[in-house]
């Protein structure tokens, strides 16, 4: 099990990292066919100054590349050496997607319904075992990436429960432009998380298999603020403080395409609407049908269906409810 000791010596996979050094370590979870071991590796940046450990995890559905990209920015411009404590980042939790561009391992299971994992289960419950034995007990503050699903293309945001104090200040801090109140799902990295007393800022943006410029901003930007909370961000940096505050959404509801056919969003993510405000057309591919899609209540869209092409039922615009 990782640990610190009176020394402020950082062990970790059986690795020593003194105060002030930099080190790799590779997690390795298990072997391709090939009998090729595939290693997670793991970037530690520890200052001379004793400090809280910072984990940042993306990449535990393998398609989600917004979060890798979050996290390999905060690494190449060196904001993950702290001014004090340790930064320890796992850009790419779930290699085995990763490599395949998959949101699952390759044994079909997702890793983020695996958690705490098993010593003897399959293989993603293996890993997720190891990740919460060997990785997670050294953390004091977690912030994990993430991405929408398939072709929905999630607002930047932050998801946290609503009875949780210090993750809303927490979540304030970071600064995405919505903070979502969400129950924690069972068996999700979140809930282990929570119940060994880490918080937890699990961040949403973007799509699948897509790389979005804005959205890794906002990601390293809200890194780089809850850094600066934690006094751990160097001098040389300084976190954009945006004008408009965290919008919180307290509700939410899905709506669904009412017929089968291309979709034409005609609205921008995270704009407002109002109830009955024409936001998309679906149409046939012959020109004989046009159908005009009206919101059916007043709030924020915080997420939407990107494919160009849906069946009826479809979950198409994700809309805040006004309270």
């Amino acid at each position: 099990m990782a640990s610190i000791d009176e020394q402020n010596v950082l062990t970790l996979l059986n690795r020593e990292i003194k105060p002030g050094q930099s080190a790799k370590v590779n997690f390795n979870t298990a072997k391709l066919y090939t009998q090729t071991t595939v290693e997670v590796p793991i970037i530690i940046e520890r200052s001379m100054q004793p400090g809280p450990v910072v984990l940042i995890t993306s990449g535990i559905h393998g398609d989600e590349i917004n979060g890798v990209e979050i996290v390999r920015q905060v690494i190449a411009k060196g904001i993950n050496k702290p001014a004090k404590g340790t930064i320890i980042c796992i850009p790419v939790v779930n290699v085995f997607g990763f490599l395949n561009m998959q949101r699952e391992f390759p044994d079909g299971r997702d890793l983020n319904r695996m958690f705490p994992g098993s010593k003897s289960g399959p293989l993603a419950s293996k890993v997720a075992y190891q990740f919460v034995e060997e990785i997670l007990p050294i953390a004091d503050y977690c912030l994990d990436f993430h991405t929408g699903g398939s072709s929905r293309f999630n607002a930047a945001q932050i998801r946290i429960d609503k009875s949780d104090n210090e993750l809303i200040k927490l979540a304030h801090i970071f600064n995405a432009p919505f903070i979502v109140f969400s129950k924690t799902i069972a068996k999700s990295y979140r809930k282990s998380c929570m119940q060994l007393g880490k918080p937890v800022l699990l961040f949403e943006g973007g799509k699948s298999s897509d790389s979005n410029k804005e959205i890794a901003e906002i990601g390293v930007q809200g890194i780089q603020r809850v850094l600066s909370h934690l006094e751990m961000l160097r001098e040389e940096f300084t976190p954009f403080q945006p004008k408009q505050k965290s919008i919180i959404i307290e509700d939410s509801a899905w709506m669904r395409a009412k017929y089968s056919g291309l979709l034409h969003v005609k609205i921008p993510i995270g704009k407002r609407v109002e109830k009955g405000e024409y936001i998309a057309i679906i149409t046939d591919p012959y020109g004989s049908f046009r159908h005009k899609v009206k919101s059916t209540q007043s709030g924020y869209i915080i997420n939407v269906n990107q494919s160009p092409i849906v069946y009826q039922g479809d979950a198409i615009f994700h809309i805040s409810k006004d309270k």
